[in-house]
């Protein structure tokens, strides 16, 4: 059973399933673990949760034509992509010295009461609370260097999957 030889619904399905499980794993270090998300963390949560979504609507639709696969895929790379610079920025925040201001300003709730959303985008991006800390270590990596990690293996996945060219069956 090798996945790079699945069918473009399998493949997807992965993808979808990969992302579940790394937004259950980061509701289960928030709920029992007692870290609370940061304004950057809620960001590639949202990226993740897009990525899985475009991975279901791919192997929900199937498409059997060359293009339409190639749509999904890139689709799902677009949003690999915008996850993947959100955790770099996130990587940023953390490595810099704190003297610097290694943080990203205040909480989520807040900014969204009193900016509109492109502003709150701006801000979190920009950086200013507690996305400097690094409360979970794994391997070496953080947090959000694994959400790098996986977001780059994504959006590889993603484009793998919706370009590779497939074998045509008659029957």
């Amino acid at each position: 059973m090798n996945p790079l030889r699945w069918t473009f619904r399998a493949q997807f399905l992965l993808g979808f399933l990969a992302c579940a499980g790394l937004l259950a794993f980061a509701i289960y270090m928030q709920l029992q673990m007692g870290l609370e998300p940061c304004p950057l963390c809620i960001f590639q949560r949202i990226a993740f949760a897009a990525l899985g979504l475009l991975f279901l609507l791919g192997a929900l639709h199937g498409p059997s034509s060359r293009a339409g696969r190639g749509l999904h895929g890139t689709l799902a790379f677009i949003a690999a992509a915008v996850g993947a610079g959100i955790a770099a920025r996130h990587v940023y925040v953390q490595l810099l010295p704190k003297d610097l201001g290694s943080s990203c300003g205040p909480p989520l709730s807040f900014l969204s009461q009193t900016m509109g959303p492109f502003e709150v985008f701006r801000t979190v991006l920009t950086g200013t609370a507690d996305c400097g800390n690094i409360d979970w270590v794994f391997l070496g990596l953080s947090m959000p260097m694994w959400s790098l990690v996986w977001f780059v293996l994504l959006a590889a996945w993603a484009l793998f999957a919706g370009l590779r060219a497939r074998k045509t069956r008659l029957f």
